[in-house]
């Protein structure tokens, strides 16, 4: 028996190299996956502002435009970050990266945790002083971004 040891030394070192780049290749897909994950909170969080605005706006008989463009500016640039990421991704990387809030409190369970008691200070906006959201990107009476 003849062994090459220089050429299985060769393909060792090749197999390696090949196993060392594909691990490469899946940290940086799970890195991306993980920045959609995070962008599609962001989406979701700014999306459900826009609509508490409109809805206190509506609701107070008010018009406030330029927040409200604020928020579909944010909204347009957190989608395309997210249409960007996506794009580095092939169709089954994306499919596993369907974001849900599981986090988010159901209906019922909203009036009790409005019962207790604040432990914290809220937040005020730094430019007028108005309470704002404690999640809020701007705010709801000046429309300084948060």
């Amino acid at each position: 028996m003849d062994f090459d040891f220089n050429k299985i030394k060769e393909m060792g070192l090749e197999y390696a190299e090949k196993g060392k780049n594909a691990a490469k290749d899946l940290a940086e897909k799970g890195k991306t996956q993980a920045l959609i994950v995070n962008e599609q909170g962001k989406l979701l969080k700014a999306q459900r502002q826009l609509g508490a605005l409109v809805y206190s706006l509506a609701k107070g008989k008010e018009e406030n435009q330029p927040l409200v463009d604020k928020y579909i500016e944010m909204i347009d640039s957190i989608e395309g970050e997210i249409a960007r990421l996506k794009a580095s991704l092939t169709p089954a990387e994306t499919a596993e990266v369907e974001f849900t809030e599981a986090e988010e409190p159901a209906a019922e369970e909203a009036p009790a945790a409005e019962a207790a008691p604040a432990e914290k200070p809220r937040k005020t906006c730094p430019q007028c002083g108005a309470p704002v959201s404690d999640d809020a990107l701007f705010c709801n009476k000046c429309g300084a971004q948060l």
